[in-house]
C-alpha cells in the first residue's frame, strides 16, 4: 500500500488531506476524463463544491500543465509548476493568494500535494526521459470523483431550469394578475379591486431579491391563485350579463350600468328577423347570419367551450361566447361595439370566432377587428372568405350555402 504523503513545513495534515489521498488510490484501472469537460463540470458544481472562481482559475492554470488531454492514471496525474509558472497561467494571480486558493483547492478534495523533502515541485526521469518521481500536485482526486462532480453539474443545471420555468411562470401569473384588475376596471364591473391590488402587493412582499425555487414556489402558488380568483370573478360576470342580451348591448352595459328590458336586449329570432326591419349598417350589404350556425362552429370550433356551460348551440350562445373570448384576446370593448354596429351582432361573434381561430398568427386581436371593420365600412370585407379559409384550414367539407 502507497504511504501518506504528509505536507512539507508548518502545514498541518487534515483528515480532508488524507480523504483525498485515499480517495486518489482508489481509482479504478483504465478510467479516464478529458480534462477540459470535467473542468466545466466542476465549474458548474462549484458551489455545491464550496470553490470559489479564484479557485477554478488556478485549477484551469494546474490543468494546463498536465500535458495530456485525457486525465489517466496510467500516464501519472502529478503536476508540478512553481507558483511564478501558475502565477503567469492564473492571469497574473499574486503568490499569497496562489497559496491560498490551492489550499481551497485541497481541502474540496479536488488535488492532493505530494510534497519533496525540501518542499520543492519537480520531476525525476530515467534515461530514457521517462518521467520516474514528481512532487507537486496530484490530479487524482478530481479524476477519482469525475462522475461525482458530472452527477452534481447535471443536477445544478436541472435545478437552475427548474428554477428558470418558475420564473416564467411566475412573471405570466403577474401579467395576468395585474391586466385581469384592469379589465376589471375598464369594463366597470362592481368589485374590490383596490382589495385585489393590496392582496396582490403583499404575495410580492414576500419575494426575496434573489429568489431560489423554494421561495418562489409558495408565491407562484399564491399568484396563480390569485389569478384564477379574478378569472372566476370576471368568467361569472361575462356569463350573467350574456345571458341578459347580445354582444352590442352587452358592451354597452359593461361600460355603463344602465339596465335594459329583456325584450330590448334579446337578439331577434329568425321569425323577428322578417317581422322587424334589420338596424342599417353603413357600408355592409352582407345580411347577419349568412352561414348556418353549424357551419360557422365547424370552421371555428375553439370558441365552443367559451360559451355558456362550455357550449354552443345557438347564435345568442355564441355572441356570448364572442364576448368572453374579446376580453380574453384583449380587444377593447369600443372595437367590439363598433363591429357590431357595423357588421351586425351574428357576424361581430363570427368574426371573434375566426380570430380566435389564428391567435398564434395575430399580433392583435383589436387592432386586427378595428381594420376588418373600417373594411366593411368601405365595402371591401366580406366574412364569407374568412369562414370559409378557416373551414379549409381545418380540413372541413367545402360547399355552396344558400
Amino acid at each position: 500500500m502507497e504511504s501518506v504523503t504528509t505536507p512539507f513545513g508548518r502545514r498541518p495534515m487534515t483528515l480532508g488531506m488524507l480523504a483525498s489521498q485515499v480517495r486518489g488510490r482508489a481509482i479504478a484501472p483504465g478510467r479516464t476524463a478529458d480534462k477540459w469537460k470535467l473542468f466545466r463540470a466542476l465549474c458548474e458544481a462549484r458551489v455545491k463544491l464550496g470553490v470559489t472562481d479564484r479557485a477554478l482559475a488556478l485549477m484551469n492554470a494546474l490543468l494546463s500543465f498536465y500535458p495530456k488531454a485525457q486525465l489517466s492514471a496510467e500516464e501519472g496525474l502529478i503536476v508540478f509548476p512553481s507558483n511564478a509558472q501558475l502565477s503567469l497561467r492564473a492571469n497574473g494571480m499574486a503568490e499569497a493568494t496562489i497559496r491560498r486558493h490551492l489550499a481551497v483547492l485541497v481541502e474540496a478534495g479536488l488535488i492532493a500535494r505530494r510534497d519533496s523533502a525540501n518542499g520543492k515541485r519537480y520531476a525525476r526521469r530515467g534515461e530514457e526521459g521517462v518521467l520516474s518521481e514528481a512532487f507537486g500536485f496530484s490530479l487524482a482526486p478530481l479524476l477519482a470523483r469525475a462522475e461525482e462532480i458530472e452527477r452534481l453539474a447535471a443536477d445544478v443545471e436541472a435545478e437552475r431550469l427548474v428554477l428558470q420555468r418558475l420564473r416564467e411562470r411566475l412573471t405570466i401569473a403577474r401579467r395576468n394578475v395585474v391586466k385581469l384588475i384592469e379589465t376589471g376596471l375598464a369594463e366597470g364591473i362592481p368589485a374590490d379591486w383596490e382589495l385585489y391590488r393590496a392582496r396582490y402587493r403583499e404575495i410580492l412582499a414576500n419575494l426575496p431579491r434573489k429568489a431560489s425555487a423554494l421561495d418562489i414556489a409558495p408565491i407562484l402558488d399564491a399568484v396563480e391563485a390569485l389569478a384564477e380568483d379574478l378569472t372566476k370573478l370576471l368568467e361569472i360576470r361575462a356569463i350573467s350579463e350574456n345571458t341578459s342580451g347580445n354582444p352590442l348591448q352587452i358592451e354597452r352595459h359593461i361600460q355603463n350600468s344602465n339596465t335594459e328590458s329583456v325584450h330590448e336586449s334579446e337578439p331577434l329570432l329568425e321569425k323577428e328577423q322578417g317581422e322587424r326591419p334589420a338596424p342599417e349598417r353603413k357600408g355592409w350589404s352582407e345580411p347577419p347570419k349568412t352561414f348556418p350556425l353549424g357551419l360557422v362552429l365547424a370552421a371555428c370550433p375553439d370558441i365552443v367551450p367559451y360559451g355558456p356551460g362550455g357550449s354552443i348551440g345557438s347564435w345568442r350562445d355564441l355572441m356570448a361566447a364572442a364576448v368572453v373570448v374579446r376580453s380574453m384576446l384583449g380587444v377593447s370593448p369600443s372595437a367590439y361595439q363598433r363591429a357590431c354596429e357595423v357588421l351586425g351582432p351574428e357576424n361581430a361573434a363570427v368574426t371573434m370566432a375566426c380570430i380566435l381561430e389564428r391567435a398564434n398568427e395575430i399580433q392583435s386581436a383589436g387592432g386586427y377587428l378595428r381594420d376588418l371593420t373600417r373594411r366593411a365600412e368601405r365595402e371591401e370585407f366580406s366574412i364569407g372568405p374568412m369562414v370559409m379559409a378557416a373551414l379549409r384550414q381545418r380540413g372541413g367539407p367545402m360547399r355552396k350555402v344558400s
